[in-house]
Order: C-alpha cells, then sequence, then structure tokens
C-alpha cells in the first residue's frame, strides 16, 4: 500500500556530544506532501537502541504545553517515522 504522506526535503541538526550520550541525536526538519514545512522534531535512540521521533511542545498562556504539530494517527506516526529515519539511518547508525 502507497503512503499517503510524501516526507521529502529532510534536513538533520546533529545535536551535542553531551546531548548525543543522553540519546537525544539531533533535530529533524521535513516538507509533507510538498505543502508543509515541519521544524524541530527531535530524533532520540531509546535505552533498547531503536530511533524513534518526538514532536515539539509548547506553553500556552497558563503554561500547559501542547504539541505543535504531531501525527494524528499511529499508523501516520510509524509512517513518518519510517521514511525519516530510513532517510537518516546511515548518518546516525554510527553512533
Amino acid at each position: 500500500m502507497k503512503s499517503p504522506l510524501a516526507i521529502t526535503e529532510i534536513r538533520f541538526f546533529e545535536a551535542s556530544a553531551e546531548d548525543i550520550a543522553t540519546g537525544l541525536l539531533g533535530w529533524v526538519d521535513c516538507v509533507v506532501n510538498g505543502a508543509i514545512r515541519l521544524s524541530g522534531i527531535t530524533l532520540r535512540r531509546t535505552r533498547d537502541g531503536r530511533l524513534t521521533l518526538s514532536y515539539p511542545l509548547r506553553p500556552d498562556r497558563l503554561g500547559r504545553e501542547h504539541f505543535a504539530f504531531r501525527p494524528i494517527s499511529d499508523q501516520a506516526r510509524i509512517d513518518l517515522e519510517r521514511q525519516v529515519i530510513a532517510a537518516l539511518g546511515h548518518l546516525v547508525e554510527a553512533r
């Protein structure tokens, strides 16, 4: 089945050595379906070695945090992660 998400123009910004040691590898910007740029996605390595993405949070005026954006379903999250990690995997596998 063809994905409804086309992730392109993927850019990676590496974290510091100190952050990498804690699992934060860097930040990702990408374009979805040629129409929307997503910036500030975090690329992390979990304790069990998997690569995963997390999405930026923004505080409201009461200090409560809300996602600036995020996938609307588990399938969308899996698809976005698969495409981004496939594109960046060679850059981060050695870390």
